[in-house]
């Protein structure tokens, strides 16, 4: 029963593992479990109407940090079981046989994930032994890996931000009505540029999938509320009879396509062409599309 045991929590911490590796390390940026987690907390936010608002990313962030905590902390306490109490020596005043031994395996393993050490109990057993510091390694991993996730979604959040806040600005000055009097050089400039930053926030998503489950409160940054009017100015650069106008409106539709894409196939699962997924990105953040 031991050995299976072991098997199992080496089993579990695996998976753990390996759930945080493919979404802070892996370019794919999700985990078989994390992603699911992910997806789960923005499908009840979307039932109640988004009543979490702006709170739903981090709430769903957290979520999964729980998870990890939870894999780690169960995986452990499997491995301990086996040895408790015989394994380890108690602080005098603490009597094992006054809890379960399950629990006081569970609580040893926390204990240990958090590196707290306090002393009331530890390991005899020479396998546990080595075991425990691997464990307070793998704790002190998680909590460094949980602060960098947070801290590595704002600046493509910041950048998915100022391409929404630079379509609304050219929507507010009627952009797309003066296109056809703009020389070349400057139509081009600016379709190239924003073909640049479409195709920046399109990585964002590929390597940061979780930024899509942060819904903006502020129409004004909301991108699922202003990618339709890129459509409306690739369509009018497209009309322009200038060859290097319409090659850079050509770019700019290549990069909203493949943004399209990468946010159905990934996150929204429609199988539709371009304007419709845009349209589905906007339904799905409460975010009513600006043309």
């Amino acid at each position: 029963m031991g050995v299976a045991l072991t098997i199992l929590g080496v089993v579990v911490i695996a998976v753990g593992l390996y759930d945080m590796f493919h979404i802070l390390l892996h370019p794919s940026g999700r985990g078989p479990l994390g992603s699911r987690v992910l997806a789960g907390v923005w499908s009840v936010s979307k039932a109640s109407g988004h009543r979490l608002g702006s709170a739903v990313g981090p709430v769903a962030m957290i979520a999964v940090i729980l998870l990890w905590v939870l894999l780690q902390g169960l995986g452990w306490a499997l491995i301990y079981y086996p040895h408790v109490p015989g394994g380890f020596t108690y602080s005098p005043g603490v009597d094992p046989a006054d809890y379960p031994d399950f629990f006081e395996a569970v609580y040893i393993s926390l204990t240990t994930l958090a590196t707290l050490g306090f002393g009331d109990v530890v390991p005899t057993d020479p396998g546990i032994r080595l075991a425990a510091p691997v464990q307070a390694l793998t704790g002190f991993a998680l909590l460094t890996a949980a602060l960098t996730w947070f801290t590595q979604i704002y600046p493509p959040m910041s950048r998915r931000r100022t391409l929404a806040l630079k379509l609304k600005v050219m929507a507010d000055t009627g952009y797309v009505e003066e296109t056809g009097q703009l020389n070349a050089a400057a139509a081009t400039r600016t379709l190239n540029t924003l073909a640049a930053e479409i195709d920046k926030v399109r990585i964002d998503f590929t390597q940061h999938s979780e930024g899509f489950y942060f819904r903006e409160q502020d129409p004004d940054i909301a991108l699922a509320r202003h990618l339709p009017y890129a459509l409306r100015l690739r369509d009018a650069s497209s009309a322009i009879p200038a060859p290097a106008v319409q090659i850079s409106a050509q770019r700019l539709g290549e990069a909203l396509e493949q943004l399209a894409q990468k946010i159905d196939t990934g996150l929204l699962h429609t199988g539709k062409d371009t304007d419709q997924i845009f349209a589905a990105y906007a339904d799905d953040h409460r975010q009513p599309g600006k043309s």
